[in-house]
């Protein structure tokens, strides 16, 4: 298996030789640094550390700029660990980038949903309104969280309540890549994809497996200044 990351940049289409359009997100994917290898020895597990988007050294504290060093690179804004085979050959140094992947391929897409702050419970957990009409005083409230039986002396842990909603770690699986772009350094995902617009999001290869994979068709070429 093999994962990178990348920035979700937005949606767009893109058309096929027969005239068919297909929907993509584009993810800006820089190259990523590998900062660590874990191994079974010292670690008891292996996985790769990836460092995704420079910043400034002012910005970064010591034990971030002593961490990096021995990657000879700028510090991060983003560390994630992946894990897989395929990464494991990679060393410390070294640049992971988007031609790892390639067209036709199944991933899957990890990223945070958009978040929608502070909301009700009938928005959240898609509870049902009161009575809109003669006289009620309860419309939107949250009802009744009594129990009952032997342990109604309290509020159960995980009732469902106002609060906030959104900001999920979220995983859509069997994804197809349409394009690579390594020139650009962008990759093309048929379909919708968690996050908003510059969110962080981790492409891995595809984990359950899928019988009928359809294949990408021929996409109409651009000249390079309308790409």
């Amino acid at each position: 298996m093999k994962a990178i990351l990348g920035r979700k940049v937005g949606m767009t289409q893109v058309f096929a030789t027969d005239g068919t359009s297909t929907p993509v997100t584009v993810v800006e994917v820089l190259p990523n640094i590998v900062l660590q290898k874990r191994t079974l020895e010292k670690d008891g597990y292996e996985a790769v550390q990836l460092g995704y988007e420079d910043k400034k050294e002012k910005n970064a504290n010591k034990p971030e700029l002593g961490h990096v060093k021995k990657a000879n690179t700028a510090p991060k804004r983003f560390i994630r660990e992946v894990k897989g085979d395929e990464m494991n050959a990679y060393e410390v140094g070294s640049e992971v980038k988007v031609d790892i992947f390639k067209v036709g391929e199944l991933v899957d897409v990890t990223g945070f949903n958009k978040g929608k702050g502070f909301q009700g419970s009938i928005k959240r957990h898609g509870y049902s309104k009161g009575p809109m009409g003669h006289g009620s005083g309860y419309h939107r409230g949250i009802g009744s969280i009594a129990s009952n039986g032997r342990c109604n002396n309290r509020v159960h842990p995980g009732t469902k309540m106002p609060g906030h909603m959104g900001h999920e770690k979220t995983t859509v699986l069997n994804l197809q890549v349409v394009k690579v772009m390594p020139e650009k350094n962008a990759i093309l995902i048929k379909g919708a994809i968690p996050g908003p617009n510059r969110g962080l999001i981790t492409i891995r290869s595809a984990v359950k497996f899928t019988k009928h994979v359809p294949a990408v068709k021929e996409l109409v070429k651009y000249n390079s200044s309308a790409e």
